[in-house]
């Protein structure tokens, strides 16, 4: 069945030399972000699931609120590594067999343009895949390689990578293990990316969850929360409401998220890079309240 997936896979993805990476225009590219982690960074606001006795059938409900519009000064690098006038849902492309709805990324690019008019054009790098587990980022993966090859070709044409937006974790909340591990999984992605893009003070912003698949969320929130590096700031997302399916966020809350991220940014940039500690949150107002199928079997060989 393997060669079955690689043909679906290669008729969505395409595999980049260092000549594609050249021709990448990306001049006009001055800001640039990369989004990656799972389902949630992803988007699944505004996706329901109208399936019977177990069947899954979820639509998105097309519901783009004003928040989340698109804006000339706002472009995403798509999966064939060009430059586009970013919409939602703007991992469509990227997190393939699953339906996508919207997600923090235009909200945040917004937020931060509205905030601060003259940073210039924004590039999203959309790069998260749903119901991957922590260990399936590690360096050399497939996740991972698609990660950095993504966002070196955004940064041919001489744009300034500004960050990394990364939520993820629920999938790791299904294993005591997992989440035994996470801390340390996940500090050593932070470095190795910050590494491999020789940008050893980049700006990561993670979220911490807001709900999980397991029994262990707590585990993982204290994991993110915990995780003592210079650079890295966390926004938690605690509180923000849920879908009816209990682990993603609504539309709503996606707009929320966004513009969390968005101060957590811009409050680097007010420090001039210096970041505050990891336990100086970004937190939630609000009341309390999968696996991509293909990447997994192919990713299997290589591990």
């Amino acid at each position: 069945m393997i060669p079955f997936f690689w043909l679906i896979l290669l008729a969505h993805i395409r595999w980049v030399n260092t000549a594609d990476l050249a021709n990448v225009p990306t001049s006009h590219v001055l800001n640039i972000f990369i989004l990656a982690g799972q389902s949630n960074m992803s988007g699944r606001g505004g996706v329901v699931n109208h399936g019977q006795n177990g069947m899954v059938n979820e639509t998105w409900d097309g519901v783009i609120p004003p928040e989340c519009q698109s804006n000339l000064n706002i472009l995403k690098l798509n999966a064939g590594f060009q430059w586009v006038e970013a919409q939602e849902p703007l991992h469509q492309d990227i997190d393939l067999g699953k339906v996508c709805g919207v997600g923090p990324g235009m909200s945040f690019a917004n937020s931060v343009l509205k905030r601060d008019p003259n940073i210039g054009v924004i590039g999203l790098v959309p790069c998260a895949i749903g119901g991957t587990n922590i260990s399936e980022w590690a360096r050399g993966g497939v996740l991972y390689n698609h990660m950095i090859r993504r966002t070196e070709a955004a940064l041919q044409g001489g744009g300034k990578l500004q960050g990394l937006l990364w939520y993820q974790g629920e999938s790791d909340t299904q294993s005591l293990e997992d989440a035994k591990l996470y801390r340390f999984r996940l500090k050593r992605l932070f470095k190795n990316v910050l590494h491999d893009l020789q940008s050893p003070s980049l700006p990561v912003i993670q979220v911490a969850l807001a709900s999980s698949l397991g029994p262990y969320m707590e585990q993982i929130r204290k994991a993110q929360v915990g995780i003592n590096l210079p650079n890295v700031r966390t926004v938690d997302a605690k509180g923000l409401p849920v879908g009816m399916d209990y682990v993603h966020i609504t539309t709503l809350a996606q707009v929320q998220l966004g513009q969390m991220l968005a101060d957590a940014f811009l409050q680097t940039q007010t420090t001039q890079a210096v970041l505050l500690p990891v336990d100086q949150t970004v937190t939630s107002n609000a009341p309390k309240c999968c696996s991509n199928f293909v990447l997994d079997l192919l990713s299997s060989p290589f591990r």
